[in-house]
């Protein structure tokens, strides 16, 4: 196999025609997680509502889910190295289905951190299934594809970015909440009642996934994927001197910054227009909605235009586009800002397949280590939206914010300017 994904092999009796089953299979996990956190921005919105939280506080959302990443990815990795792709998969959807749970009690106790827990249990699965399914999928397949085959996958992801919002503000987003004044004029029962209403809102969408979860879960107990065995040579490294490998620090530095940016671009996407153009939620949701459809095609597209250019080269083209972007968001006023906001996720679309596939070229016998810190550096989207946030409570101007997101494509750009003189199977 090529550098790829060389420290692990398909062992002979495998068949290429056997991959297709375990492809819609594992594909499917990508659209799952995609769809729980495509309902973040709906939740943000809604907890901000309900709790009458600052920009601030409404980011302890993203830091919630993407601790997570941070805090499991090792562990995860452990995991799956020593008990197999199948059970970090099994352990992840357990973890993902308790998580939505328990936003059941969280609505019953009108407790703000209380769904800020639930959100980080139901993360650390999804740390841990992409912890194995980024990797996974790399290996079920021709090599050579490996990183056209992440991206299509992640297109499904994509998928999920355009039905969540507008599925989250049917059932979440049902009325306009009340004004501080409203609330302000009833009593603290009537106020209780109110706030009870509004969080219970929530519980009805996550029980649903969560017994979908199950499902499929119980599903992966049934089937069994192909055995990927390890090649004889083994990892002498501990996690922290892999970032030393080839182009494992750099990618986790580039997978970090772009991370933070897309998380704070979709998740505050609803808050951007209700701040900067008074646009009401239940229309917001639609350009949420575009937002994912634009960003599910741009994981196609990119999946087709790999066919001829180079993916290095892509990310490139795609970070100075969005950088443009990022400007237009910041210096502009007016409902071209949004306009210049929902398009930049079409150009983000690319990203984070992308810079994981070269992160973990020629990593060879360090692929697990490798990946497990490439999602570890998921923790960006703790980190970055409160960053950003603090900027638009400090400033009181949400446009001023996005100079976070500029800052983060152009370090994407520097990463991709490291592979221009290199030729990459793509």
């Amino acid at each position: 196999m090529n550098n790829t994904q060389p420290g692990n092999t398909f062992s002979s009796s495998s068949k290429k025609k056997n991959y297709y089953f375990p492809l819609i299979l594992i594909t499917s996990l990508f659209f799952f997680w995609g769809f729980i956190h495509n309902l973040d921005p709906i939740l943000i919105k809604h907890l901000r509502s309900a709790f009458h939280l600052n920009h601030f506080q409404a980011s302890l959302v993203d830091s919630s889910v993407f601790a997570a990443y941070f805090l499991l990815a090792i562990p995860a990795g452990m995991i799956i190295q020593k008990y197999g792709y199948k059970t970090g998969i099994l352990v992840g959807l357990f973890f993902f289905a308790a998580g939505c749970f328990l936003f059941v009690p969280a609505a019953n106790t009108i407790s703000y951190p209380f769904f800020l827990g639930a959100l980080f249990v139901l993360s650390c699965g999804l740390a841990i299934l992409e912890t194995a399914a980024n990797p996974y999928i790399t290996v079920l397949g021709e090599p050579e594809k490996a990183t056209q085959r992440l991206n299509f996958a992640q297109s499904f992801n994509g998928l999920a970015a355009s039905i969540a919002p507008i599925v989250g503000g049917i059932f979440i987003l049902v009325e306009e909440p009340k004004s501080q004044e409203e609330l302000a004029g009833l009593d603290q029962a009537a106020k209780l009642a109110y706030i009870h209403a509004e969080t219970s809102l929530v519980k009805g969408p996550y029980i649903i996934l969560g017994v979908i979860i199950l499902l499929v879960m119980f599903l992966f107990l049934l089937v069994k994927l192909p055995e990927v065995t390890e090649s004889k040579e083994k990892s002498t490294k501990n996690f922290f001197q892999v970032l030393g490998v080839k182009n494992v620090g750099w990618g986790v530095l580039a997978q970090f910054f772009y991370i933070g940016a897309q998380i704070y671009v979709f998740s505050f996407l609803l808050v951007f227009a209700e701040d900067a153009i008074n646009m009401k939620g239940q229309e917001a949701k639609y350009y949420a909605g575009v937002a994912g459809l634009l960003f599910m095609i741009g994981r196609f597209a990119g999946t087709f235009f790999m066919r001829y250019i180079s993916p290095q080269k892509l990310l490139s083209i795609y970070s100075v586009i969005s950088i443009i972007l990022s400007i237009w968001v910041i210096a502009g006023s007016g409902i071209s800002t949004l306009y210049a906001l929902v398009a930049l996720t079409f150009f983000m679309s690319i990203m984070f397949p992308t810079i994981f596939a070269l992160g973990i070229e020629g990593a060879g016998a360090e692929t697990k280590p490798a990946s497990s810190l490439l999602i570890m550096s998921i923790v960006g989207g703790a980190i970055i939206p409160p960053i950003a946030s603090k900027i638009t409570d400090i400033s009181g101007n949400i446009h001023f914010s996005y100079a976070v997101p500029l800052v983060c494509f152009i370090i994407v750009f520097l990463f991709s300017l490291r592979f221009r003189n290199k030729k990459i199977s793509s």
